[in-house]
């Protein structure tokens, strides 16, 4: 039997459910029940998220956290966090509390240049194709004044074109390379619309326009953020030792891809958590982030540490290209509820709280790593959902959360220790 559909998006949103039940789950009714309750009892509030995206059925949530006590550039903030992953909040937070006492927190955008490119191919001479760039390099600025008068009135707009020959990579390939100051939107968008406009002008029967698209690598959308103190305020009991150990797997990160991965993926946790929750796009960021950690031509870690004349200094440098107008940022309303209660900042401002974000997840982690190990903090997080899976009572569940207080957590430990609860009761 053939599960295609036509006209699938022409449907009414139960007519969508009851073909996906009918067709995939042999019409059982707890499935549409699923999926209905988690619809949002306000109907206003419901249809705006039916309206974010294509053929929605209905919402999937996620959690939505605080991180508290982060002092940045010598401003507390307390920062909204969007993630699934236990133990990253209780991180972050933990992180936050520590450095708030050591001077907290500096982040400084270093700058906001963001790119899209217009490729083409022309089979002609570099020679003709320059000059024909220079007679039209004014009317291609001038095909986007339209579009970009409103963002001109911000401070933002086309900072440049250029014409780059790429055809050591591709043949007869060539692109327009153009950079753009957004301001406080992402701008992809504005950028898009930029690019097309450029293209349709610059197009002639010599020169075929294959894509106008923004790119997510923004290298020179970028913020720096740190923290430092002297060595022996880092820990409580032989700091010396662990403090080159920290370092020293920042380096191992930087030496070998492998663990750089996975390093860098504990910088996002922290990253994603709070550009989810501001309503930005975090594929983007992921996507720029990880382009960035590559730019050497080796993929390495993301922050760097150090240890000179007693001082530990520990940082992160990484684009951003942020919004805090536009797209969701204002039409969620819990994405608009976090950017207020970080104080309505500017995407610049935006830039250096995320990556702050990011710094304390990954000082966490590597303190972790190199002291206790990761698995004691991230399974004593992880025991109160083991034990929900396991259908526990509140009884139940605080007897467990006692029992395993001062025992190693395993998934096996746990299960084990309930069997037993439930055999001896």
């Amino acid at each position: 039997m053939s599960k295609t559909v036509n006209g699938f998006s022409k449907l009414t949103k139960l007519e969508k459910i009851d073909w996906l039940v009918l067709n995939f789950f042999k019409n059982d009714v707890k499935v549409k029940q699923i999926l209905m309750q988690y619809w949002n009892s306000n109907p206003v509030l419901q249809d705006l998220h039916d309206d974010f995206i294509e053929n929605t059925i209905s919402n999937f949530y996620l959690p939505f956290g605080i991180a508290p006590n982060f002092v940045i550039n010598d401003k507390d903030y307390t920062i909204p966090m969007v993630i699934e992953e236990s133990s990253v909040v209780a991180a972050a937070s933990l992180v936050a509390k520590f450095w708030s006492t050591r001077g907290g927190f500096k982040a400084e955008v270093i700058s906001t240049k963001k790119v899209g490119q217009v490729h083409f191919m022309f089979e002609g001479t570099n020679i003709e194709l320059e000059k024909y760039f220079s007679q039209k390099k004014a009317a291609l600025l001038n095909a986007t004044a339209a579009i970009t008068q409103n963002m001109q009135k911000r401070g933002g707009g086309i900072l440049d074109i250029e014409l780059r020959d790429k055809t050591s990579e591709l043949a007869n390939y060539y692109q327009l390379y153009v950079t753009f100051e957004t301001m406080d939107s992402m701008g992809a968008n504005f950028i898009n619309s930029c690019l097309e406009a450029i293209a349709n002008e610059f197009e002639n029967s010599a020169i075929q326009i294959v894509m106008s698209i923004l790119s997510n690598y923004v290298p020179e959308c970028l913020v720096h953020a740190e923290v430092s103190c002297k060595v022996e305020e880092l820990y409580a009991e032989n700091s010396e030792l662990f403090a080159q150990k920290f370092v020293q797997a920042v380096q191992i990160a930087n030496a070998e891809p492998h663990r750089a991965v996975t390093h860098n993926k504990g910088i996002m946790n922290g990253i994603d958590a709070v550009v989810i929750a501001t309503g930005n796009d975090f594929r983007a960021i992921e996507a720029g982030a990880h382009a960035y950690a590559a730019k050497s031509g080796r993929y390495k870690s993301l922050t760097n540490a150090s240890i000179e004349n007693g001082i530990f200094k520990f940082w992160i440098e990484i684009p951003l290209a942020l919004g805090t107008v536009g797209g969701l940022t204002k039409l969620h309303p819990l994405s608009k509820l976090s950017l207020k209660l970080l104080d309505n900042p500017s995407a610049k401002e935006l830039m250096k709280i995320v990556a702050v974000a990011g710094l304390a997840q990954n000082f966490a982690a590597i303190r972790a790593l190199t002291t206790t190990g990761i698995q004691k903090g991230h399974m004593k997080m992880h025991l109160t959902n083991i034990i929900k899976q396991l259908g526990a009572s509140d009884e139940e569940k605080q007897y467990l959360i006692d029992y395993f207080e001062h025992k190693t957590i395993t998934h096996n430990a746990v299960v084990e220790a309930y069997n037993k609860l439930v055999g001896d009761n």
